[in-house]
């Protein structure tokens, strides 16, 4: 009798523990994620963003653009103040045509690319001294005349291309370029990445230029440990 008494309450042992090894599997496989499922939040203004472990993504891109506008656009205010002014004193919006953004940089925008360009479209808009014209007007001033965006450069094909907007209302003061470049620095298993935004302005009507330009660094490694082996600020480069 003792015997099987040992036995009933050694099964239900087994049973508790089998029970609670099925809940942990369970558990961890809703920690996990399931196969075939995918999961999503909401993300508040207040909280910090993704850092891509792999490729730059909107930790770089947002800072840049802030950046370079803003140096952009602070330069050609102060220029713009010595140009057309209404008859109240006030000085005459100029008008932004924004070609496109290049990437020459050592990896793919994706879907970043227009994200960039209409954060950039933007933030001219926003501005009191200049306005940019529609993208829409652009890309179809392209295509009517069949000119490529670094072929506006030759001054012929810029004044062909600056008619064809003009006699669709939208008259053009400025030529916006956006490039974006990359250079790469390797050290064993981790590399730094310096990426670089560089905005040109140019002057349809007397073919000057600004140029700004902003960067960010980042690094990747291998493992969690390598930014502190690669980046310890009590440790001499060699």
């Amino acid at each position: 009798m003792a015997r099987s008494r040992t036995a009933y309450f050694g099964q239900i042992s087994i049973s508790k523990a089998s029970g609670l090894c099925l809940g942990a599997l369970a558990l961890a496989g809703v920690a996990l994620g399931c196969r075939g499922y995918q999961y999503g939040h909401l993300i508040k203004n207040d909280q910090p963003g993704m850092v891509g472990s792999h490729s730059a993504g909107s930790e770089v891109f947002n800072p840049l653009i802030d950046e370079t506008v803003a140096k952009l656009l602070g330069t050609a205010e102060v220029a713009s103040q010595h140009g057309l002014v209404s008859p109240d004193g006030v000085p005459i919006q100029r008008s932004v045509c924004f070609v496109g953004v290049e990437n020459k940089s050592a990896e793919e925008l994706g879907d970043f690319k227009d994200q960039i360009y209409q954060q950039i479209d933007t933030q001219i808009n926003r501005s009191q001294a200049f306005r940019a014209i529609s993208r829409r007007m652009v890309d179809a001033g392209l295509q009517e005349t069949r000119l490529r965006p670094d072929a506006l450069l030759v001054p012929d094909n810029m004044q062909l291309f600056c008619s064809v907007l003009q006699r669709d209302g939208q008259p053009v003061d400025y030529l916006l370029y956006a490039t974006l470049t990359s250079g790469t620095t390797e050290r064993n298993k981790s590399s730094q990445r310096d990426y670089l935004l560089t905005l040109e302005l140019i002057d349809t009507h007397t073919g000057s230029y600004t140029k700004e330009q902003a960067s960010v660094r980042k690094g990747y490694h291998s493992s969690y440990l390598g930014k502190a082996v690669n980046y310890n600020p009590f440790k001499a480069w060699k």
